[in-house]
């Protein structure tokens, strides 16, 4: 349990192995068992600050399950996080596009900010507009 506020500075260890942790029995990296070796995360280093902003949501939605359970018990986190899968699982209608999902905005809390998808995701400039009656003609075979 912890309630860090903020995520560590420090890259987590997974998926960053060096070639000294996968080498085998001859000093070169194990591919079979460790997959492609990437250079590139071996060679350049992250800024702390990356780390931090990758893991914000994460950190914040741990604190704030780990809160909740602290005030209300165990069930609490237990069934928001069973009303989070089951709004994520659900679909609305097929003409809206995927990446709304209001219910899962509210049950996160991000129906109470602005944040730059709200604003720079103008539904007129959208390429993938769709006419919903079009949508349904479609689905249900009348239009061929």
């Amino acid at each position: 349990m912890s309630l860090r506020l903020a995520p560590s500075s420090k890259a987590s260890s997974a998926g960053s192995a060096s070639v000294l942790d996968t080498s085998n029995s001859y000093g070169l990296h194990d591919t079979m068992r460790f997959g492609m070796r990437q250079i590139a995360n071996e060679v350049t280093g992250k800024h702390p600050l990356e780390n931090r902003l990758a893991e914000w949501e994460n950190t914040q939605e741990e604190l704030k399950m780990n809160m909740a359970r602290n005030m209300y018990g165990m069930h609490a986190p237990i069934k928001l996080a069973m009303e989070r899968s089951l709004v994520i699982k659900a679909r609305g209608p097929s003409m809206l596009p995927q990446r709304s999902n209001l219910g899962l905005d509210i049950l996160m809390g991000k129906d109470e900010t602005i944040d730059f998808e709200d604003f720079l995701n103008v539904p007129e400039m959208s390429t993938d507009m769709v006419d919903p009656h079009t949508v349904m003609e479609h689905q249900l075979g009348l239009r061929v």
